[in-house]
């Protein structure tokens, strides 16, 4: 039994000193890997839902906003949008948005506006 084993065998080159970071599929930079379709949208019913949420926080709650149809750019900058006009912290995980508080109502509507089903879920 051998242990030398070729790159494709393992996985492909994972790392570079010239690039860093590299996939390990087609084997160029994160960047500007081809393979990776990060921006694509996924089924979904058209329906947004927002929910608040404060398991694992430490009591600290977070509107979520999730099932948005739309890429990872888009969904980027609406939650910048958001936090702004929120007036508070958050962050993007999963194509779901988190914003930190209270704040349903105001993201409701500020969804809305710009065309979206929004539904509140949860309690």
């Amino acid at each position: 039994m051998s242990f030398k084993k070729g790159l494709s065998e393992l996985g492909g080159l994972v790392y570079s000193t010239e690039h860093g970071r590299t996939c390990p599929t087609c084997e160029r930079p994160v960047e500007q890997c081809s393979c990776r379709n990060d921006d694509a949208i996924p089924e979904n019913d058209g329906i947004v839902r927002l929910r608040y949420d404060r398991k694992g926080r430490k009591g600290k709650g977070v509107c979520i906003v999730d099932g948005l149809p739309e890429s990872l750019d888009t969904i980027k900058s609406l939650a910048k949008e958001l936090k702004k006009r929120c007036g508070v912290g958050g962050a993007v995980k999963d194509r779901t948005i988190e914003i930190q508080g209270e704040h349903r109502d105001l993201i409701m509507q500020i969804l809305q506006d710009k065309g979206y089903t929004v539904k509140k879920a949860g309690g």
